[in-house]
């Protein structure tokens, strides 16, 4: 099954849960990694930040997936509001950065990343799960984004990523007037790919985190790298772009050794929705 141990092994301090507050595992080709503030409800400091930043750099090393959970009655809460303190405008501002490089290891890195939520996914929780790849809410998931009825803004990347998932009116309605999303809505606009029944988001994840971890690497580097950047180009410059890429997957070594199995129908076929 692999290994498992902590990615953040120092001695917690008032506030934290005993113990790391990032747990790391590796299963196989995926790379476990789960919050582990649960009296918290997994609220984000900047210790966890750190814990969650090297326990990513870490799966990028040794997994080809990983699956980003919450351990507790939730995947996150947020920012942690009981260690929030003045800040400077410049302190906020380099805070909130700091908060979109980790989040951006997420979202640029080597591997894909799938998000198994419950519970309150909101605020900074919110903006981690966005920073995801892939998003698998069962049903107790709720979103939010309650910072606009706390006299703040949002700081984690929301402004981008969430309200490219979601639209930009959705996202302001939500900021504006208190919105919750139910799992089901929240896959109706865009934001959870997948939703199951209570408790089932680990298994699902797991599920599409081991059929991402054989996908050809090549492929994985476009659709990971080239795919988000495609969507902020012209038309043109985009198919130019997707030309590259093909070019570059299909003369990879994994390429013809796939293609030459679907030619002589050693490779699965296409099968409809629940085949």
């Amino acid at each position: 099954m692999g290994t498992s141990d902590a990615a953040d092994a120092s001695a917690a301090r008032p506030g934290d849960e005993a113990g790391a507050l990032v747990t790391y595992e590796l299963r196989g080709a995926v790379a476990w990694i789960a919050l582990n503030r649960p009296s918290k409800r997994n609220a984000i400091n900047d210790r966890l930040l750190d814990a969650l930043g090297a326990a990513i750099a870490r799966a990028a090393g040794e997994a080809r997936a990983v699956v980003l959970h919450g351990n507790g009655p939730c995947f996150s809460a947020g920012l942690d509001l009981a260690e929030h303190r003045a800040r400077s405008a410049e302190e906020v501002f380099h805070h909130s950065r700091g908060w979109h490089a980790t989040f951006a290891a997420v979202r640029r890195g080597r591997i894909p990343v799938v998000a198994a939520l419950h519970g309150a996914t909101v605020g900074g929780g919110l903006e981690l799960a966005a920073a995801c790849h892939l998003r698998v809410a069962d049903s107790t998931a709720f979103f939010a984004l309650p910072e606009g009825q706390r006299g703040i803004y949002v700081g984690g990347g929301a402004s981008v990523h969430v309200a490219r998932l979601l639209g930009a009116s959705r996202m302001a309605d939500m900021m504006l007037t208190g919105r919750v999303l139910d799992a089901d809505a929240a896959e109706r606009g865009g934001l959870a790919n997948y939703v199951v029944p209570a408790g089932e988001a680990p298994a699902k994840a797991g599920e599409l985190a081991e059929r991402m971890a054989g996908m050809a690497p090549l492929t994985v580097l476009g659709v990971l790298h080239a795919l988000p950047r495609i969507q902020d180009m012209s038309e043109e410059d985009g198919l130019f772009v997707e030309s590259l890429v093909a070019a570059l997957a299909q003369t990879g070594p994994e390429a013809a050794a796939r293609l030459a199995d679907f030619v002589e129908k050693r490779g699965a076929k296409v099968a409809g929705p629940g085949a």
